[in-house]
């Protein structure tokens, strides 16, 4: 009678094989000889020479397609991992909470500065209302007039000419330019129109008009920065140098046309343009581009 132990494959892949049986062991005979359950495809036998305990319970490391995946946690902080700014390092999460929190502010004192601005008289306003012009203005004005119940009906076409001084000494004169009328043209069937072709010859001229009397008087600081705006704006446009001359000085007016009335209207109106021109502008070097001034010293007498 052999007395032996059998040798263990050092890897199975198929059922566990029983293990063989001792001397004097008819009980665990008896057990290999029922097959009881089902082991699980892959043992767990080290393949190192011992056998497994036959008492032990099998286990099985390989999970196939219909196993349920172990739940466990996902990611460095365990659980679902977090987005947005809670899955940022603490750090850069402190920088992103104060960038809000001064975006908050400032859209909050925009929301009451606008407010205040557009609001009745009040108390606060008339107390802190050079604060609020100081913020609105000139870039947040607000123009209520395409709701005001007798919307605008004219087109107002803002015009410039300059005095060069020629290199021989003389003096020169351009024609009237309309910018009102090239930017019209810039804007005429274009889909995306740029912001500055539609507003910003418009609206500085409508500040100026705001800030000055009849007669061109400036009412105030802000009717000077009005007029400082407007007059940087112009030499923009005109140049430094034009028809071989060098700009020494711009005259700017308007010229109004009253919309003409559709037929079906009885309301009359006079469509002939009128005018009025701002006296002549001596340009300086502050009116000039960055780094031009250097080469308009004659403009600093």
């Amino acid at each position: 009678m052999a007395s032996g132990r059998q040798p263990t494959a050092a890897a199975s892949t198929g059922p566990a094989p029983a293990p063989a049986p001792g001397p004097g062991s008819a009980g665990s005979a008896a057990a290999a000889s029922d097959p009881g359950p089902a082991a699980p495809a892959t043992s767990t036998s080290t393949g190192l020479g011992t056998d497994p305990d036959p008492a032990a319970p099998a286990t099985s490391t390989s999970t196939g397609p219909g196993d349920p995946q172990p739940i466990g946690p996902a990611g460095p902080g365990g659980g679902v991992p977090s987005r947005g700014i809670a899955g940022l390092p603490f750090r850069f999460q402190v920088v992103a909470a104060l960038a809000l929190a001064v975006i908050g502010v400032i859209a909050c004192v925009q929301i009451g500065m606008v407010f205040l601005h557009v609001a009745p008289p009040n108390t606060v306003s008339k107390q802190y209302g050079k604060a609020v012009d100081d913020w609105i203005y000139p870039e947040f004005e607000q123009n209520w007039k395409l709701f005001a119940p007798n919307p605008l009906q004219q087109n107002i076409d803002v015009q410039a000419r300059a005095e060069l001084k020629m290199p021989d000494g003389s003096v020169r004169t351009t024609g009237w330019i309309d910018f009102s009328a090239q930017d019209g043209a810039a804007i005429r069937h274009n889909p995306l129109p740029s912001h500055t072709e539609q507003n910003e010859l418009r609206r500085a001229w409508d500040f100026f008009v705001g800030s000055h009397t009849d007669d061109n008087k400036a009412n105030g600081l802000r009717g000077e920065l009005s007029e400082e705006y407007l007059r940087r704006i112009l030499v923009l446009r005109l140049g430094t140098h034009r028809d071989g001359g060098t700009v020494d000085r711009i005259q700017v007016r308007s010229m109004t046309t009253s919309v003409k009335n559709p037929p079906w209207s009885d309301e009359k109106s006079d469509t002939r343009p009128s005018y009025r021109e701002v006296p002549w502008w001596t340009v300086t070097p502050a009116d000039l581009p960055s780094g031009a001034g250097d080469a308009r010293t004659e403009a600093k007498r």
